[in-house]
């Protein structure tokens, strides 16, 4: 499966809920996916790096426990993106649910 096209539309749905640094982004897909969706650091950061450089998503520092870390947070533009791109997810995925009606679980 191509996971990776989902992850900007996963972190920015992560995002949504308030500020969170790279590893705490990936934790929480991975929990919430019930550990199906586990990005490694080669796939989450240039991820976050791009949805940076499209102004989706600011960048920032902040001490946590002694250790200087990198947060980030929506912007506008990448909640407005967001609305946007949830609306494009639940039609695709109407769509394959209709095609691949009467496929049961193995």
């Amino acid at each position: 499966m191509n996971l990776k096209g989902s992850l900007p539309l996963l972190i920015l749905h992560t995002l949504q809920s308030g500020q969170l640094h790279g590893y705490a982004i990936a934790k929480l897909i991975k929990e919430e996916s019930e550990g199906i969706l586990d990005f490694k650091e080669g796939t989450l950061y240039p991820t976050l790096h791009g949805l940076q450089k499209q102004g989706m998503i600011e960048m920032f520092q902040e001490i946590e426990n002694g250790r200087q870390r990198n947060y980030y947070r929506l912007t506008t533009k990448g909640r407005e993106s967001l609305e946007s791109e949830l609306d494009e997810w639940r039609e695709y995925t109407r769509a394959v649910n209709a095609v691949l009606k009467g496929v049961t679980p193995s």
